[in-house]
């Protein structure tokens, strides 16, 4: 890749007071008419080398002037900015973040401020289990969201079978373990749950970015429009104190405890998208949970309890 090979220039530089094209070619093995055409990109990027013509000239670093990045390549720089990026919330971690960009060749310094801010951690829990991502997708998305190109995505939403649509990939967001793809789409930003993404396919055609997208304040408002899906319903109900423990390891914060009636249960709410899915979440705890309203929670789980009565009850015996 072009933006290593400005690198290893750039390091080559650093070794020797003065290097000709042709050194420069030797050293990279490129022609020499690519040589001099990256030291020229480097000039004109904004990198202190300049050249002297005549006898005894060639290309120098003004002042000898030095980066301290050693080494680093354009494939290792990515990953270093997408691991420190979602966790740069302390001051120091930012700072140190603007000066490595800052001492980092100008062409790599975009690649290095996309990676930095291609992915955001948030670390509330919304009661789910954790479900791990595929590693080739995460990093076919990573690169889709640095390289800023559209995606074709193979997506399976609940229920359905996968299907495919073209999306603008802006970074990635992981909540209580689970990963999500922040992309525009033809209406509008959406999130996509990476353990539901069968397949990634860039189209080579750039990502169009909202103006003024900023990744951590649009995951703020399409995690919150997500938590109000999760609390659009609200069952009242009374559980046994042995329920307790397993209700606020199951819901989490949707659970409230209001208060606690005569015959020792309490009074308790639980939040979720539905009656009926809270229903259906309630009812493993059998009798310990009654559930007082609304009555589709309750018309939901006389339901559940006629169909398991059917498949379980006591078989009809014949006799003998």
């Amino acid at each position: 890749m072009r933006a290593d090979r400005l690198v290893a220039t750039l390091l080559f530089l650093q070794t020797r007071p003065r290097v000709t094209v042709a050194e420069v070619a030797a050293e990279l093995e490129v022609s020499e008419r690519t040589a001099r055409r990256d030291l020229e990109a480097l000039a004109t990027a904004g990198v202190p080398v300049y050249s002297t013509r005549g006898r005894g000239g060639g290309w120098s670093l003004v002042g000898g002037a030095r980066t301290d990045l050693s080494g680093l390549t354009a494939e290792e720089i990515r990953p270093l900015f997408l691991l420190a990026g979602p966790a740069a919330t302390s001051p120091e971690l930012r700072t140190a973040l603007r000066k490595l960009v800052r001492a980092l060749p100008a062409p790599l310094r975009s690649a290095a401020e996309a990676a930095a801010q291609a992915n955001v951690l948030d670390a509330t829990d919304w009661a789910r289990t954790a479900v791990t991502t595929d590693g080739p997708t995460l990093a076919a998305l990573q690169r889709a969201v640095v390289d800023g190109t559209q995606v074709r995505l193979g997506y399976a939403s609940p229920g359905k079978p996968a299907s495919e649509r073209t999306v603008h990939p802006l970074g990635l967001a992981s909540k209580a373990g689970t990963d999500y793809l922040v992309a525009g789409t033809a209406d509008g930003l959406r999130t996509f749950r990476l353990s539901r993404v069968v397949s990634v396919e860039p189209t080579g055609d750039l990502v169009v970015r909202p103006e003024g997208f900023d990744l951590a304040t649009a995951w703020r408002s399409l995690a919150g429009a997500m938590e109000d899906r999760m609390h659009a319903a609200t069952v009242r109900a009374l559980a046994e104190p042995s329920a307790l423990p397993t209700l606020e390891r199951l819901m989490g914060a949707r659970l409230r405890t209001t208060g606690k009636g005569a015959d020792g249960r309490h009074e308790i709410e639980v939040d979720g998208p539905t009656p009926g899915v809270v229903a259906s979440q309630l009812a493993g705890l059998g009798a310990r949970v009654e559930i007082l309203e609304p009555p589709e929670a309750r018309a939901r789980l006389a339901e559940l309890a006629g169909e398991l009565a059917r498949m379980y009850g006591d078989p009809v015996t014949t006799p003998a």
